[in-house]
């Protein structure tokens, strides 16, 4: 990208790209009345995993306004579903949104088909919820080779730990000192919702639990000097606390309160310290704050303090908040958006309480000749998801590896792991999403730039979207076909374009914006802008769509409906019409993706 900055002019809102966090829409080039558009998209996404069941949940749901007005379109819905979980264990499907037809069924597999004609598009996303019933933790490593044109010529690995159903498990007590930012950009609804999400916090702390708060903008406010037990008056008292003290205003300074957290600790045996930081704002020390906790984490106890990092907008710099969390064994999460803001971090705080191994090592992997993990620091076993690590490596992988760790009541844990080939699992799609963010959390902080390139080497070869790639649109002869997501350098020179430059001409070649969320805006922070106050002006039929998407119609006209709205279209010019039909077909498809599961492919126009 730095060798084409020019092709930057070229890029259009218009020609496709994120028109909000949850919208995403490619625009189709103008084509002859009558004709047919097939649009495939590659969706990929972790699974919810909650009470010991693993839960599917795609987008499905097609508003009235997708089918045209005034034609008889053939409605025909097709689902075709293969679950294969890895363990070689039995699977038990639990729930589904939709009549399916088991059609295979295998130890550790599923098929299962749909088919009908319908009246209406399905109004219902499709949900799928299984289990692989286990009363204790259980797992297994798998192995792959790389393809010929892998950029990475090691060996691949996956290896995950599944709870079990550990009703009777116990959990670890918690120390919690929660850091939110009040600067002046967090005024409003923001920190009307961060509060609302910390109150509902608290309320589910038990009561040998611990915590504190602090509050920071270029200062901090403390709510006591160290952590108290969540007794229901403590709770009560720190909620009155937060709604006089949560005011925003100011400037951010995040090392400050970190290094306060880190003071407040008692470290009592058998608890397991925790930071939970909050914030929308990037600052300039970000590399120092990593160091500085790295120095706290690397000393003798047995038990060092978890960092959980939740960041708010696209001015916080995800990928020092993502760094932060890995480098204190925690988790990291985001709300690209205000409107998600309590559900995901009450999501992601009901995880951190969730922890019941701790220090997880992996035997073995030192003996190999070369070996890398993702993340490089091994993450706790919640209740409240499924652990797995990843990576690559040269020399002989063993037969059996052994796992240990630490239970709540300070025992030792060890498991034996087999080791299968994974010969139906494409490891390197599965995995790329999550190890290109920590790759590049890696990168940006070490600022290696033959990681970057190694980073976009993994983007173009599975069509994950990278902060070093682009996306682009090949217009070719007889029709539009989307690319691999390339890397712009003398033209991108991946197996994808080649083949689409030898089997039809190029007519134009479009650079779309970049998908990534980028590293941060400190001067957006030090201005106390609001998340999303420099949005990009949407072209007018878009903003009209949007609202439609979004919100209830009546709220945009008053009166009519989204059908009625396009039956309006159908009055205006012919070239505000073609814009408007373009953006209603984008947006009927992809306007109930979430930004942060969404992963992207050029090859399929995703």
């Amino acid at each position: 990208m730095e060798e084409n900055k020019d092709m930057e002019k070229a890029s259009r809102a218009e020609d496709g790209g994120f028109l909000k966090p949850h919208i995403f829409t490619l625009t189709i080039p103008q084509v002859d009345g009558g004709s047919n558009l097939s649009i495939k998209v590659r969706w990929s996404q972790k699974l919810l995993y909650q009470d010991g069941q693993l839960t599917l949940i795609v987008p499905f749901h097609f508003p009235e306004y997708v089918t045209p007005a005034g034609k008889k379109v053939s409605k025909k819905e097709k689902i075709q579903l293969n679950v294969n979980c890895g363990t070689g264990m039995e699977i038990l499907c639990k729930t589904t949104s939709h009549p399916l037809k088991e059609i295979q069924r295998q130890v550790g597999k599923l098929g299962f088909s749909y088919e009908a004609e319908v009246l209406t598009w399905s109004s219902t996303d499709f949900t799928f919820s299984f289990s692989v019933p286990s009363s204790h933790i259980h797992g297994s490593v798998l192995l792959q080779s790389p393809s010929v044109h892998d950029v990475d010529q090691r060996e691949m690995f996956c290896l995950y730990l599944f709870p079990g159903n550990q009703q009777t498990g116990k959990v670890f007590r918690k120390e919690v000192v929660f850091v939110v930012d009040i600067s002046g950009s967090m005024r409003g609804k923001l920190l009307e919702d961060t509060k609302n999400a910390l109150s509902a916090a608290l309320s589910k702390l038990d009561p040998k639990d611990s915590f504190s708060i602090i509050a920071f903008n270029g200062e901090i406010f403390i709510f006591s000097s160290s952590v108290q037990l969540a007794t229901k008056e403590a709770i009560e008292n720190a909620i009155q606390w937060i709604s006089m003290n949560f005011i925003a205003g100011g400037d951010t300074n995040i090392l400050l309160p970190m290094n306060k957290a880190m003071e407040l600790f008692s470290h009592s045996p058998g608890s397991i310290p925790i930071i939970f930081l909050i914030t929308d704002g990037s600052v300039e020390d970000e590399r120092h704050i990593c160091d500085v906790m790295t120095s706290y984490l690397t000393n003798e106890e047995s038990i060092h303090p978890r960092i959980y990092t939740f960041g708010i907008g696209l001015y916080c710099n995800h990928y020092f908040l993502k760094m932060l969390a890995m480098i204190g064994r925690g988790h990291y999460d985001a709300a690209y958006d205000a409107t998600s803001i309590e559900l995901r971090v009450e999501r992601l705080f009901t995880r951190a309480s969730s922890t019941i191994l701790a220090n997880i090592t992996i035997d073995a992997l030192e003996d190999l000749d070369d070996f890398e993990v993702y993340p490089s620091h091994m993450p706790d076993l919640l209740s409240e998801s499924v652990w797995t690590v990843s990576g690559r490596y040269k020399g002989n992988f063993p037969d059996t590896i052994q796992a240990r760790g630490i239970f709540a009541d300070l025992n030792n844990f060890v498991i034996d792991l087999k080791v299968q080939k994974a010969k139906e699992i494409p490891l390197d799609r599965v995995l790329a999403k999550q190890q290109i963010g920590w790759l590049t959390a890696q990168a940006w902080f070490s600022e290696n730039k033959q990681l970057e390139e190694k980073i976009a080497g993994m983007s173009i070869q599975t069509g994950v979207i990278s902060e070093y790639t682009r996306m682009i649109l090949l217009e070719t002869q007889g029709g539009a076909q989307v690319s691999e997501s390339g890397r712009v350098q003398e033209p991108p020179k991946t197996m994808e374009y080649q083949r689409l430059v030898v089997d039809s001409k190029v007519q134009k070649i479009v650079l779309l914006q970049s998908l990534g969320v980028g590293f941060g805006n400190v001067n957006a922070t030090a201005e106390n802008s609001p998340p999303g106050s420099e949005e990009v002006k949407l072209p007018e039929a878009a903003e009209i769509f949007v609202k439609a998407t979004s919100n209830c119609c009546a709220k945009m006209c008053g009166y009519c409906c989204c059908m009625c709205c396009i039956r309006v279209c159908t009055r205006m010019n012919d070239q505000c019409a073609i814009v408007l039909t373009q953006l209603c077909s984008a947006l009927a498809i992809f306007g109930c993706f979430s930004c942060a599961e969404l992963c992207c492919s050029g090859q399929d126009g995703g």
